[in-house]
């Protein structure tokens, strides 16, 4: 999943470059969605009702705000400084499953939480002192607002991944998400000569849709079941060396120093909330 979604943040760029971001997240979530549909034609059990309008709900949130987000971001920093920005997310997840009370943080965890913020504000403020690099600060402000998205995403729908199929989860929410930006995307998708895009472009498409989208988040959906969300995420905290390192080789991206001690303080404070004594709450307390 780590190694799917860290050589993703260079295909996003790459892509975005070729086609205007808000058509290419459109063309990837519509095959994303149609390859789900293929899968799950099989049948199965699928949640109940109560369970059913929560995921189409929350997949506004995860698979439709959150990649609007996410793309627009990318195209306007580079993917090494998104994909460190992204890795502030398990200091969000902890501070709001602490708010909802299904995390406990300790005092390690509260100054890992406190390094993340500093790593973060780093990242943003070396984007504006180097314009020349690509970056903006509506870029990076964008890619913050995908990681509260997400954060708050993977909260709430911990409680899900003990009732549903994590295929089906992934499905459904991915379904109510395309709607959301394939909606908002039509006119941009309809703009686009398609007969001109090179390969490099559909092949762009074709991986962020069906590596990134589908199997890296069936992935991620078992991860979050067995590990929990704080856990999970910091597995997934691997991408951004994988990022900066694909980035550097094929964008020629090559790490900034703000680049480097903001990737250091948020991988600090990772190592510290990691380590400290998060105690999760049994899978039905708060279901």
């Amino acid at each position: 999943m780590a190694t799917l979604w860290g050589v993703n943040f260079v295909v996003v760029k790459y892509g975005t470059d070729i086609i205007t971001p808000i058509a290419f997240n459109g063309a990837r979530m519509l095959l994303a969605s149609v390859v789900l549909v293929a899968i799950t034609a099989r049948g199965g059990v699928w949640p109940r009702r109560r369970d059913l309008l929560l995921l189409l709900a929350l997949g506004l949130i995860g698979n439709g705000l959150y990649q609007w987000l996410f793309v627009e971001g990318v195209a306007r920093v580079r993917a090494g400084s998104a994909s460190i920005l992204l890795a502030g997310v398990p200091a969000m997840i902890a501070i709001l499953g602490r708010i909802r009370g299904t995390e406990h943080v300790g005092a390690r965890g509260v100054g890992g939480i406190a390094l993340s913020i500093v790593g973060i504000g780093l990242i943003v403020y070396g984007g504006q002192r180097s314009p020349s690099d690509g970056s903006t600060f509506t870029g990076a402000l964008l890619v913050l607002g995908a990681a509260m998205c997400w954060a708050a995403y993977t909260v709430m729908l911990k409680p899900l991944t003990h009732r549903v199929n994590g295929l089906n989860l992934h499905a459904l929410t991915m379904w109510s998400g395309t709607a959301l930006l394939v909606g908002a995307s039509l006119p941009a998708m309809w703009a686009v000569p398609w007969n001109g895009v090179p390969a490099l472009g559909w092949l762009a498409i074709a991986y962020s849709g069906l590596g990134a989208l589908v199997l890296a988040y069936i992935f991620w959906y078992r991860g979050v079941r067995i590990l929990g969300p704080t856990r999970a995420a910091m597995y997934a905290n691997v991408q951004p060396a994988i990022a900066l390192v694909v980035a550097w080789l094929l964008l020629n991206e090559v790490p900034t120093p703000w680049q480097i001690t903001g990737a250091a303080l948020i991988l600090s404070g990772i190592v510290l909330v990691r380590g400290g004594p998060a105690v999760l709450l049994a899978p039905d307390a708060k279901s």
